[in-house]
């Protein structure tokens, strides 16, 4: 069996193993631009914040619903979307502000109990969602 010279070998001292990886991990993450780490990370907190606000299907959607979580994930999101608006421009920006907004208004028509405007999650960053 011969072996990968790319792949790292297991070595006597186990921190010498994770610095191998991590520096793997950082020569990989390296090579993508910006603009689609933000993106990618937009994504999956958007995803998130469905599932938490209700608004997965399925068997399990019900059980999945948490608005304490969707609350935080949804705040995270604005302000991850507000800060990086200015640097990955408006064709990359609009389509995440626009993913913001809907997970606003579905947490607001999801929540028993209405936040005051202004005060909903992520509204400090995005403003009153109506």
């Amino acid at each position: 069996m011969t072996s990968d010279p790319n792949t790292p070998q297991p070595s006597a001292d186990p921190d010498d193993d994770v610095a191998a990886l991590v520096g793997g991990q950082a020569r990989d993450i390296a090579e993508v631009p910006a603009v689609e780490l933000i993106n990618t990370v937009a994504v999956h907190l958007m995803s998130a914040a469905a599932v938490k606000t209700g608004l997965a299907e399925g068997p399990d959607a019900a059980e999945l619903k948490d608005l304490d979580e969707a609350r935080k994930l949804i705040t995270a999101l604005a302000g991850l979307v507000t800060a990086a608006a200015p640097e990955v421009g408006s064709t990359h920006a609009a389509p995440l502000r626009d993913g913001v907004r809907s997970l606003q208004l579905a947490f607001r028509e999801e929540s028993l109990i209405q936040d005051p405007p202004g005060k909903g999650p992520g509204e400090k960053w995005t403003g009153a969602v109506n």
